[in-house]
């Protein structure tokens, strides 16, 4: 709808909120805890468990694109939890004629992942995963029901067995060159939420 179908005109800006009430919180086991909140074997807290949702959203939908900056703050507002990493993130990511906003928490009063993409002439906002309700220019909102996935598309661990069979070749948001801009994004996410500054990244 919005990159074959340019049904909203171009990109102008995306919002992904991604997380959870915290990792303790919603009870994960303690050998995954101690990974994920360690900061030397996971790299960060919320803003690398969640944060790469939205940079490998944001890299899909701006169609493999690099940013031109990224903007960062994070914060501790459980240190008696979360001691060694942040369980808050806000990211900014700058593109030419576009910007993305990332906020990936272990602090929302329920488990979220949705997204709001706003075009030149209207809006396609995700409010769970089987549901669109979308504007175009003067209409009306409308709601738009969407189908299960099937096949070896319907869940992670069938797609990665697809995957190591030779059955399906990874494309889109799990393809290499998709993450590895998402992967620069969340870099220089970290490198800005520690220096307090914009970094800006090369065209090349």
């Amino acid at each position: 709808m919005v990159c074959e179908q340019h049904a909203i005109g171009d990109l102008r800006k995306i919002v992904v909120h991604d997380g959870h009430q915290g990792p303790k919180e919603i009870g994960c086991s303690q050998d995954f805890l101690n990974w994920l909140t360690d900061p030397k074997l996971n790299g960060g807290g919320a803003l690398m468990d969640f944060g790469c949702y939205g940079a490998d959203l944001l890299t899909w939908l701006m169609q493999g694109q690099r940013p031109t900056s990224v903007f960062a703050v994070t914060q501790h507002i459980k240190p008696d939890v979360y001691p060694k990493v942040e369980d808050e993130a806000t990211i900014i990511v700058t593109y030419p004629r576009a910007q993305g906003i990332i906020q990936a928490s272990w602090n929302w009063p329920y488990n979220r992942k949705d997204m709001e993409l706003y075009g030149q002439t209207g809006y396609v906002l995700v409010p769970h995963s089987d549901v669109l309700r979308v504007l175009q220019g003067k209409d009306k909102e409308r709601e738009i029901s969407v189908p299960p996935l099937t096949g070896n598309q319907a869940n992670a661990l069938a797609y990665l067995a697809a995957v190591v069979r030779g059955e399906i070749k990874p494309t889109g948001l799990s393809s290499l060159e998709v993450n590895l801009v998402a992967m620069e994004i969340l870099d220089a996410a970290r490198e800005s939420a520690e220096t307090g500054k914009r970094v800006d990244l090369s065209a090349e």
